[in-house]
């Protein structure tokens, strides 16, 4: 698995990519809602640099399970924590929170995988009030 620095736009942005992936596909519904919400901006990150770093996960992903695409949204834990460690700022921290969940609820499922990713960062990070206190992103 690639390594980012702490709090990079890179770093950030592949939680958002896993939060894309957590469900084993990418709908075109969540693209639409990373648009509609201008989270590239908010990520400090171009859309083509997005879309490559998503490639990228995949493929490490699919690398570090030795695997098929079905299951390359799921991830072994300890490997989740070492994502989730490397967003540090309490703030960035909450706008992937608010991102992740944005776009796990875009397409009206949460699966099983988007769920995990969700409850790694709230428990990982502490942030068990903000995800209280999140608004619908509809």
């Amino acid at each position: 698995m690639r390594h980012y620095p702490t709090n990079s736009p890179q770093a950030v942005a592949r939680i958002v990519a896993l939060a894309l992936v957590a469900d084993g596909h990418v709908s075109r519904t969540e693209l639409d809602m990373l648009d509609r919400l201008g989270a590239y901006g908010q990520l400090g990150i171009a859309p083509e640099e997005m879309h490559s770093l998503l490639q990228s996960f995949c493929e490490d992903l699919l690398e570090a399970r030795h695997s098929h695409w079905g299951d390359a949204g799921q991830i072994e834990p300890e490997m989740l924590s070492q994502l989730m460690a490397e967003v540090d700022d309490p703030v960035l921290r909450r706008l992937v929170l608010r991102l992740c969940v944005a776009i796990v609820e875009a397409d009206g499922h949460v699966a099983d995988g988007e769920s995990v990713v969700l409850v790694n960062a709230v428990e990982q990070w502490g942030l068990h009030r903000q995800m209280l206190d999140a608004p619908a992103q509809r």
